[in-house]
């Protein structure tokens, strides 16, 4: 009985370790594989940060999303890239919509459209949000006020000049985290659209701008469009008032020519009325009188 208990209690104890060393496993397999994704996520987590920091591949990023909002919304002749919009100017805006300039298609008026993204002081900002630092985000929100007007300035003196471009520019920030930050300083953006004359835009502002942008553009394809037709009805209508001189023309010659058969059926009666007194001839007597005109018998 002994034996029998302690084989029992062996089988039981080893059956257990075994079920308890595999979950043990299975779970350190779980575990290993949370650390390497965790892993993963941090080196993508760096690799962003990495992104954001550095001022060029940020501005392209930025860049990159303007031009994705601009594509789902105009036309690829609605709106160009790296422009020039001041003539004899060697400054370039990232991108600018075509408005029309009086009429001509080869010198459009430009409304100059540039991103911006100062994530230093927006990051800052939100750091000393998080701690509950009031002071912190007082200084941070200055600074990113202050950054954003010297953004806008730039913008006026490079990109804006009239008649060649609008009386005003646009600034995108990529992101709506940054642009509610911006709108959230009193009398911020009012302050930069009087002064600079520049109006701050985020995604969602943006593509309800270019919305209504859009609607302008179809409004003055159907206007040009109304115009051509109208120009195209004047024409005919012109040429139909000469197709009416001429028809009058060629009714009076037809007049003229009806009343010519009218005097030459009136002389014709009247040599009908002459012939009838002369005697007819026989016509073998007329053929030799008339043989040019007479047919003549194919014997003869």
């Amino acid at each position: 009985m002994r034996a029998t208990v302690d084989e029992r209690l062996k089988s039981t104890l080893e059956q257990r370790l075994g079920e308890s060393f595999k979950m043990v496993g299975d779970n350190l397999d779980r575990v290993t594989k949370a650390l390497g994704e965790m892993q993963q996520i941090a080196t993508g987590v760096g690799d962003l940060k990495r992104v954001l920091t550095n001022v060029k591949t940020r501005g392209t990023w930025g860049e990159v999303q303007l031009a994705a909002l601009l594509e789902q919304v105009l036309t690829r002749d609605q709106y160009e890239s790296n422009v020039a919009p001041i003539p004899g100017s060697a400054a370039r805006v990232e991108f600018a919509i075509k408005l029309s300039g009086q009429g001509d298609a080869k010198h459009p008026v430009w409304l100059p459209l540039d991103a911006k993204f100062p994530i230093e002081d927006y990051q800052r900002l939100s750091e000393a949000a998080e701690r509950a630092d009031t002071e912190a985000v007082a200084a941070a929100s200055l600074a990113l006020g202050n950054r954003v007007r010297d953004f806008a300035k730039t913008i006026a003196e490079k990109y804006i000049s009239p008649p060649h471009t609008t009386d005003f520019a646009l600034l995108f920030l990529p992101t709506e985290g940054l642009y509610a930050e911006v709108l959230r300083q009193p009398g911020l953006s009012e302050q930069i659209q009087r002064q600079h004359r520049v109006i701050v835009v985020g995604p969602t502002t943006l593509a309800a701008l270019l919305n209504s942008l859009q609607m302008g553009f179809r409004t003055l394809a159907i206007q040009q469009r109304s115009s051509e037709v109208w120009n195209v009805l004047g024409a005919v209508k012109t040429e139909f008032a000469k197709f009416g001189e001429v028809l009058d023309k060629v009714k009076d010659k037809l007049d003229s020519a009806s009343k010519e058969i009218d005097k030459t059926g009136v002389r014709s009666r009247s040599i009908e009325r002459q012939l009838r007194k002369v005697e007819e001839l026989s016509p073998e007597h007329a053929a030799q009188i008339l043989p040019s005109v007479l047919p003549q018998d194919s014997e003869g």
